[in-house]
């Protein structure tokens, strides 16, 4: 099976902070992958800016330098590479200053005709605002010029709330693309496929067949070159807020009317109001907060945040487990365990649907346990999707049950490479679909539930519980799901 390759209309993209880490690392790889595909048209062009005084030559060389590092070199031997390097210039501009606004106007007001025009904000978060006033000084924000913007979107309700304002000052909110790389993973996609392009799943998609619902995003690296920037934010502004609540959002939403973006985003935005308050009045039994020590990863020994932050104490939680609850008709009881961190066990991000056991067993007790059905959707580092059934273990001399995947890998059931998740969501913006970006009342409608969070944690004033580096997070973690019975399910299993 093939994938299909469907291309875009001219566009020029400009990219803020195209020297940077995400540049290099995501978007410049993704640019190029996207153009060796041939979904990238003749008479696209990209601007790279920055305040470092480069010339089209150095810029090119500097992407030349970015693709060796993150793109196999099997991809990089055919003319592409110099049709991809000849698409790219570079305008240096101080953002925040009046320096190479002008001559930033000239080269794309020679380029955008019969051209989509996107800016791309892929600089640390402060500079959001500025820029887009700058774009809108300058006339870059006419003729339906398009915005990108990374996470995080504020640091809480009211930064959030203003920093949409200062956007929304120059660009409608048609024009905003607030972008979340995990909802332009394939398996997030395909939890929607799942449920709404097949009988099987959303009859038994509630509160009377599902049981619980794990959603675990878990990294075995530490905060490492990031540690300044974490400190300020945490695991709750870091994951929960964004990564993770969509997730959660797509899990519990209801069936939308279409696939349209506000049609979708509405029904997100249902849950996210629908989500139980946490406060001081229950936050110690429904929140655990870790940081974690030095220990063992990778098969060596590995500092703890402490050390990596080069203090000897903070308050910053590098690890966070939540028992949240959707109250509504669908899923009312169901709980939602929410669990992310640095410096676990392994990296792995997957979605576990646990369903209720079967009402009654036909079986006797020599069959062995009938242990309930699990659906669980693997987001990295091996995306598919495993379904996990009880079936008769082969042989004879009587009826003995074995608890088994369906398992779906997309490398192997698919055999073509799978895209970076930059590759999907930079071209959507070009398309003008925001299905997979999220709309400014949903990232306010996420921090007026995570807000309370943070209050609560800040006046109990206990500190985040320590765990080992290379373990699954505090005990009390463990303790938040097993006092109601259930048990974290890692890797799949």
């Amino acid at each position: 099976m093939t994938s299909r390759v469907i291309p875009v209309a001219p566009f020029i993209l400009t990219v803020f902070g195209a020297t940077g880490d995400l540049s290099r690392r995501k978007l410049i790889p993704a640019l190029f992958h996207r153009d060796l595909a041939g979904q990238i048209p003749d008479d696209a062009a990209i601007v790279g800016c920055s305040r470092r005084p480069l010339s089209d030559e150095e810029f090119r060389a500097f992407a030349r330098q970015a693709l060796v590092d993150h793109v196999p070199a099997a991809e990089l031997t055919g003319p592409e590479l110099d049709r991809f390097l000849g698409r790219l210039s570079y305008v240096p501009v101080d953002v925040e200053g009046e320096n190479g606004w002008l001559e930033l106007a000239d080269r794309v007001s020679k380029q955008i005709e019969g051209r989509i025009s996107v800016y791309y904000l892929a600089t640390a978060p402060h500079l959001f605002g500025p820029i887009c006033e700058k774009l809108g000084k300058y006339g870059l924000s006419e003729n339906g010029a398009r915005v990108v913007i990374e996470k995080p979107i504020g640091k809480d309700l009211a930064s959030a709330l203003a920093l949409n304002q200062q956007v929304g000052r120059i660009f409608p909110e048609e024009r905003v693309y607030r972008i979340d790389h995990y909802l332009g993973k394939e398996t997030v996609q395909n939890l929607m496929a799942l449920r709404f392009a097949n009988a099987l799943f959303e009859p038994l998609w509630n509160n009377a067949h599902i049981d619980h619902v794990q959603i675990t995003v878990a990294e075995a690296l530490g905060v490492e070159e990031r540690a300044g920037y974490y400190d300020t934010a945490g695991a709750m502004r870091d994951m929960v807020q964004n990564h993770i609540l969509q997730l959660l959002c797509l899990v519990a939403m209801e069936p939308p009317s279409s696939l349209d973006a506000d049609a979708v985003r509405d029904e997100k935005l249902k849950v996210l109001r629908a989500l139980k308050p946490i406060n001081e009045h229950n936050v110690a039994k429904v929140t655990v907060r870790g940081q974690y020590r030095a220990g063992a990863s990778a098969g060596g020994a590995v500092p703890g945040y402490l050390d990596e932050l080069g203090s000897s104490r903070s308050e910053t939680e590098t690890f966070v487990a939540v028992k949240a609850k959707v109250e509504n008709w669908r899923w009312a009881g169901v709980p939602f365990y929410l669990r992310t961190g640095k410096r676990l066990a392994s990296r792995v991000s997957e979605i576990v649907v646990n369903f209720r056991p079967v009402p009654h067993s036909v079986f006797d007790e020599s069959v062995g346990a009938i242990d309930p059905n699990r659906l669980v959707i693997r987001l990295q580092p091996d995306e598919g999707v495993k379904l996990w059934l009880m079936i008769k273990d082969p042989g004879p001399g009587g009826i003995r049950l074995t608890h088994v995947p369906l398992d779906m890998s997309f490398a192997k059931a698919f055999k073509v490479r799978n895209p970076d998740a930059y590759e999907r969501l930079i071209l959507d913006v070009v398309r003008g679909n925001q299905t997979l970006f999220m709309r400014r009342d949903e990232v306010e409608a996420a921090w007026r539930w995570v807000d309370p969070i943070l209050e609560a944690w800040r006046n109990v004033k206990e500190p985040p519980r320590p765990y080992t580096a290379g373990t699954w997070g505090p005990s009390a973690s463990i303790a938040l799901i097993e006092r109601d019975g259930r048990t974290w399910l890692e890797d799949g299993a």
